[in-house]
């Protein structure tokens, strides 16, 4: 039938159970009030009692017939009091009750295991592996930076894309972070020998704390003892390492040789990374 005011909200209806402390006495208290015995179902050593015959009741007062012992087991259920809530009782709700996608990541906790926060969205895309990928930082240079004919040079990195949690110097062009882990590396830029067809060879590497990674080196190599070379060589290297916490740190190197020693420069710079979720 039609009503005035708010939609009511589903509800869920249980019924209230009271335990007894029993004793050698006939007189107990109920924790809410009934009008008579009626409206509570009685049981003694899981035995339901019959109610006027075994017990009498009215208010909160339980009157039994005959006296209980400190042995017995004894409980009632409260007919006339039906608890309704808007919640699904403790327990009452499985796997079959909850409609699929209704879950929001959010709520899902991120304790436990790394196999326990794994899972698998509708779209079958991971969801959540137990992280994040930051710290997380990207700069660029545009410029041009002049450098030394065959000398390791640290590139002028000072313009930065995004740096997620300030861990990225652009006065020292150096990373260094806040958080230990395994970290995702990469660089490119645009390596120039100003003579024509004057390049032997371009090299750009990382350096961990001061020291060349020579595994991550990444190489353009002309060769020859003439003018065979190019003039702009586009080397790209990529690393994973792993890193302390504000102790360790990596900055990007280049190095051109040109066959007639001119002037060297470095053009484009890309040099970024983040921590890899383990």
């Amino acid at each position: 039938m039609p009503f005035i005011g708010n939609q009511p909200a589903l509800s869920y209806t249980s019924f209230a159970k009271q335990d007894f402390t029993t004793s050698a006495t006939t007189s107990y208290t109920l924790d809410h009030p009934v009008t008579n015995e009626n409206e509570i179902a009685l049981f003694i050593n899981f035995v339901r009692q019959e109610p006027t015959t075994a017990y009498t009741a009215t208010n909160t007062n339980l009157t039994l017939t005959s006296a209980t012992s400190a042995t017995d087991d004894m409980y009632c259920v409260f007919l006339g009091k039906a608890v309704q809530t808007v919640n699904p009782p403790v327990g009452s709700v499985g796997a079959s009750q909850i409609s699929d996608g209704s879950i929001a990541l959010g709520k899902l906790s991120a304790t436990g295991t790394k196999d326990a926060t794994t899972f698998l969205r509708g779209d079958n895309t991971f969801a959540s592996a137990g992280g994040v990928n930051t710290p997380a930082f990207e700069a660029k240079d545009e410029t041009t930076q002049t450098m030394s004919d065959e000398t390791w040079t640290k590139l002028d990195v000072a313009s930065e894309n995004f740096d997620t949690n300030n861990n990225y110097d652009n006065s020292t062009m150096r990373f260094t972070p806040s958080v230990a882990g395994k970290y995702f590396f990469y660089a490119k830029s645009d390596l120039d020998a100003s003579g024509y067809l004057d390049m032997r060879s371009a090299d750009i590497s990382f350096y961990k704390n001061g020291s060349r990674q020579i595994y991550t080196n990444s190489r353009f190599f002309q060769g020859g003892n003439t003018s065979a070379g190019g003039t702009v060589a586009t080397p790209f290297v990529s690393a994973i390492f792993t890193l302390n916490g504000s102790t360790d740190y990596v900055e990007v190197y280049a190095k051109i040789n040109a066959l007639d020693n001119s002037d060297v420069y470095a053009m484009n710079t890309i040099f970024g990374g983040y921590k890899i979720i383990e």
